[in-house]
């Protein structure tokens, strides 16, 4: 990943971390807000044949977090594009395009032809 220059940098890495901490805020709010907090009042509803607040906090906030890490690739992928930094799979280099290493028998073949 290589920026145009550190301004660049700067501003992606901003943004990432905001976008890390609210969706953080949001991981918090529902974990400990609709399984600690708000329990008694959210128990007061059925989901599933379970209280509502017996769900957040056993199975709600992993449903949450789950969907939050979705929504956090989605978004990193707009901001990678955004500045330039996007890595798809048809740049990566392939196997057969990679060098063979060292201790390689094509190295090694390729050394004593005189190949570099």
């Amino acid at each position: 990943m290589s920026f145009a220059n550190r301004q660049q940098a700067a501003r992606y890495w901003k943004e990432n971390v905001r976008l890390m901490l609210s969706l953080l805020c949001i991981w918090f709010a529902v974990s400990f807000g609709c399984g600690i907090v708000f329990v008694e009042e959210l128990n007061q509803i059925r989901f599933g044949g379970f209280k509502l607040g017996f769900w957040f906090a056993q199975q709600g906030a992993i449903y949450v977090f789950l969907g939050l890490i979705f929504f956090y690739v989605y978004r990193m992928n707009q901001l990678d594009k955004k500045y330039g930094v996007y890595e798809d799979d048809e740049s990566a280099p392939s196997a057969e395009d990679a060098e063979p290493s060292a201790g390689h028998p094509a190295a090694s073949a390729q050394q004593l032809e005189g190949g570099q």
